[in-house]
């Protein structure tokens, strides 16, 4: 499971437990499956209203990509492509056949049988980008989805609560205190749920899923950096730190903030200004 994931979800967990426990004597009474059946079931009619039926029913594969910890092996794949790069150039185009049968990576594999097949560097660079920008596009489509998923909940969990707020009025001239306090329960627990659910888990796993998308995105680059490189015929080891700078995370490229360092640069500026 995705550590990040499982903190989140454990800490969603505790905090509720703790809300429930020390601000009521009886937490079952947020329990209420009327107010809860009509956030959910009306989230996903209007969802199902919205969107094409076969997108609606990847929301649980979705919702598993969220939870499995997903490892986009950046370093195995530059450094097979530097591989795929150097069988090529010794120009034994069978063993590069090979070689590119057991490469798991589709877009990688596409990018290097291009220029194995001499496509020209401009129509490989207009594929690969296009495949990039289709990715890009899918998986912002499969991200929206949960965002208009947050905005219909709390929606719904109004509507439940215009549904109890009619009832009671209905039931406030009979005096039975029993079903005004249900009412009242309905009217106020639908609104607690679609807040619930929009904040704590579709606007949650919306983000995640562009996260996601994010750092998709920064490999394909890197690795149809390394084609064009390929195609120009660059040499392997400037290829390799080429793209390992690609996918190193710099806080900052100048100044890495350190105090140590701050202090060093200060003390050289005063030798500088003594030996002037």
């Amino acid at each position: 499971m995705n550590p990040s994931t499982l903190i989140g979800m454990l800490s969603g967990i505790l905090l509720l437990a703790t809300v429930l426990i020390f601000s009521t004597e009886d937490p079952s009474l947020f329990l209420n499956l009327p107010g809860l059946g009509i956030v959910l079931f009306g989230t996903l009619a209007a969802t199902f209203i919205s969107y094409p039926f076969r997108e609606v029913v990847r929301i649980f594969s979705l919702l598993a990509t969220v939870m499995r910890n997903e490892r986009l092996y950046a370093k195995h794949d530059i450094e097979e492509l530097i591989k795929l790069y150097r069988i090529w150039m010794s120009g034994d185009l069978k063993a590069v056949e090979n070689a590119l049968s057991q490469v798991a990576n589709p877009f990688l594999k596409t990018g290097v049988q291009l220029v194995v097949d001499m496509t020209p560097e401009e129509d490989v660079m207009d594929l690969l980008q296009w495949r990039i920008a289709r990715l890009r596009a899918r998986e912002h489509a499969e991200a929206q989805l949960f965002r208009i998923m947050a905005g219909y909940a709390p929606a719904f969990g109004m509507v439940g609560t215009l549904v109890g707020l009619v009832n009671l009025m209905f039931l406030l001239g009979d005096g039975d205190i029993t079903s005004i306090g249900q009412q009242m329960a309905i009217a106020l627990i639908t609104t607690f749920y679609g807040v619930l659910l929009a904040n704590l888990i579709f606007k949650p796993v919306a983000v995640k899923l562009e996260r996601r998308t994010e750092d998709r995105v920064v490999l394909m680059n890197t690795i149809m950096q390394g084609i064009s490189m390929m195609n120009r015929k660059c040499s392997p080891a400037l290829m390799r730190e080429m793209l390992k700078s690609f996918m190193v995370h710099y806080q900052d490229e100048i100044n890495d903030g350190s105090k140590g360092k701050s202090g060093q640069r200060n003390d050289e500026a005063q030798n500088d200004r003594r030996t002037r």
